[in-house]
């Protein structure tokens, strides 16, 4: 059974800072929840609903009394707030404007998101942004210490150049940071439990493609982007793993939580994982590693100087060389690329490589595979083949931290009826 992604809802207040809404909705999902989206009437002058919509697959709320806040069959209801404020696991709020906050503060229920708030019992996080002096002001910060008496979590603004022009505090706390503030209420609150089935168990993962020299500016690489294993690392980590994450150059932020391990060539990403193999209880090579390398480097940049050669030599089996020296109950899944043959091939490499699973993938088409925000393939194990259909990545990453769970628990009770 798929583990149920954690309904969250994402209050948006009418500031500046409402665009970057936008992300902390991504990460969000990223992180392996469900976040609804609730707008102001002013926010809505900054970022479209439309937007929300169509990244978060649901509905946005805006209004007590038009059809977007009525039930089904476009029946308008005034009570749908409740309904949101009950099924929600956590509210959050970003931006949250002083004039916002002061309605929290003082129990003003004038929109869906203020009504909203006093409905719910979920814990609630408020991401404040607003000019230095709108934040310094005793009235702001005497709302603030009214809502920390009350429970509500408060991510603190950052200190930097600010929209109208001044320097100083009110920048909007970075997207990570508040992703994180509402995992850590969640966790605290318990509402997290049902997600947590990698609790206990640390995940090395590796992600991106490796560079191999060719001299000091030129390198042989591939099209991995690492959204595959970020995606990985950022869903393990939701799910309770304490996570290793092995990377090569990357544009991606490091999912929070996670501990970074950077690298560039095949070899440095070998040393990299044989050196944390043993704290692994499982080990997922999502990694696109070069094949081949330079036989010698060239020390200076090789001139154009017509026609050239380049001897290359196989780099190291990392994947088999981890089958032969993990842990007896360390879980291994490989990762294959593939554009033709695709359940042969996938399958020859399963037995080649020794490993517990392999997710397969179709890289030969342009919506999914490499540099793609979307995926599709199948989890191979020796005893049968699940599809995993295309989705984001971080779904897809998801389906498959259930089977490797799924596969893990197996394995445990299987040796639990042995002994």
């Amino acid at each position: 059974m798929a583990v149920e992604r954690i309904k969250v809802t994402v209050g948006v207040a009418g500031g500046i800072a409402a665009y970057k809404a936008v992300e902390v909705v991504r990460q969000l999902q990223d992180a392996g929840f469900d976040p609804h989206v609730v707008m102001t009437e002013a926010a809505e002058r900054f970022v479209q609903p439309l937007t929300f919509s169509a990244i978060t697959g649901h509905k946005v709320i805006s209004s007590l009394w038009s059809e977007d806040a009525g039930a089904s069959g476009g029946e308008v209801s005034g009570i749908e707030h409740i309904n949101e404020a009950q099924t929600t696991a956590a509210l959050i709020v970003v931006p949250a404007t002083a004039d916002l906050l002061a309605k929290f503060a003082h129990g003003i229920a004038d929109d869906f998101l203020t009504t909203t708030y006093l409905a719910t019992t979920a814990p609630v996080v408020v991401a404040p942004a607003m000019n230095v002096n709108m934040w310094q002001h005793p009235a702001t910060q005497a709302n603030l210490e009214i809502l920390r008496d009350r429970g509500v979590r408060i991510v603190e603004p950052g200190s930097g150049y600010l929209a109208c022009g001044m320097v100083g505090g009110g920048r909007l706390a970075e997207e990570g940071v508040i992703v994180a503030a509402v995992a850590e209420a969640l966790s605290s609150a318990g509402a997290l439990e049902k997600a947590c089935n990698l609790t206990g168990e640390t995940v090395l993962i590796t992600a991106g493609g490796t560079r191999e020299p060719i001299d000091p500016v030129r390198f042989i690489g591939n099209r991995s982007s690492g959204k595959m294993g970020y995606a990985l690392a950022a869903q393990a980590r939701c799910r309770g793993a304490r996570v290793l994450l092995i990377s090569a150059p990357t544009s991606l932020p490091v999912p929070e939580g996670c501990e970074l391990i950077s690298v560039t060539t095949s070899e440095e990403m070998r040393s990299a994982v044989l050196a944390r193999l043993a704290e692994a209880s499982i080990v997922i090579m999502a990694a696109a590693v070069s094949d081949f390398r330079m036989a010698v480097t060239a020390s200076q940049k090789l001139k154009r100087e017509g026609p050239r050669t380049l001897q290359l030599e196989p780099t190291a089996d990392i994947l088999q060389e981890i089958v032969k020296r993990r842990n007896p109950d360390t879980l291994v899944l490989g990762f294959a690329a593939e554009t033709e043959n695709l359940l042969a091939n996938g399958r020859a490499k399963l037995l080649r490589k020794g490993v517990d699973a392999l997710v397969l993938n179709d890289v030969s088409g342009s919506e999914t595979g490499f540099d793609s925000d979307r995926n599709a393939g199948w989890f191979l194990t020796p005893e049968g083949t699940t599809e995993l259909p295309l989705s984001t990545k971080s779904d897809m990453a998801g389906r498959i931290l259930e089977e490797a769970a799924r596969l893990r628990s197996s394995r445990d009770q299987a040796i639990s009826s042995q002994a």
